[in-house]
């Protein structure tokens, strides 16, 4: 009986290690959480330390340049083509989840994947409309030439427009942070821990 079980172990091994596989390469891991900090601080200081302010924003269209590209080229979860789906797909997958039936991904889900769509796009609104911004109160930065004869009311509306957007990526954050507890909940792992060490538990 000692034997029998010697094998089986050494046949089927059972170590944290095997269970696992790598799911999100070094650069989505890098890029996911120096976006959140980039964002996080052009957010906090805004323009009390315009400089940084400034910084914080160039970095956030950076990394966006960086990610649409690894999106295209990279390893196989980061592409784009591993998590977008159809409107269709999406909302399929939404009801499965409110039912508590809603299958597990390795990479994004269906919901996952649009909810990355649309940070990046907000996000990229609100870096886009911050370089007009800063052309047109401070006839700086890249577009300074295009937008430093624009008129005060147009600048007004600018500024409006570049709020407007960083209030509602803020939003989204706070809808996917509680998109990805609930995943996490449902399908009993740590997605946030994932995020950080790029493993997740093989599929069952």
């Amino acid at each position: 009986m000692h034997k029998q079980g010697t094998a089986k172990t050494a046949d089927h091994p059972t170590s944290t290690v095997d269970q696992r596989i790598r799911v999100w390469d070094p650069l989505v891991r890098i890029f996911h959480w120096t976006l959140m900090a980039a964002f996080a601080t052009a957010f906090i200081v805004e323009d009390d330390i315009l400089d940084l302010h400034v910084w914080a924003g160039y970095l956030v269209l950076t990394l966006i340049a960086v990610r649409l590209v690894w999106g295209i080229v990279g390893t196989s979860h980061a592409r784009f083509t591993d998590f977008v789906r159809g409107p269709r797909t999406v909302l399929v997958y939404l009801g499965d989840a409110l039912r508590r039936r809603a299958p597990r991904y390795l990479g994004h889900n269906p919901a996952g994947g649009a909810m990355v769509v649309a940070l990046l796009i907000i996000v990229s609104a609100t870096g886009l409309s911050g370089l007009a911004l800063y052309g047109a109160q401070e006839f700086a930065g890249p577009l300074a030439g295009l937008m430093s004869d624009v008129s005060n009311h147009t600048a007004h509306r600018l500024e409006d427009v570049h709020a407007f957007c960083a209030n509602f990526m803020l939003a989204m954050v706070i809808a996917h942070l509680a998109g990805v507890l609930f995943s996490s909940l449902e399908h009993r792992e740590n997605l946030i821990g994932a995020m950080f060490t790029g493993y997740k538990r093989r599929n069952d």
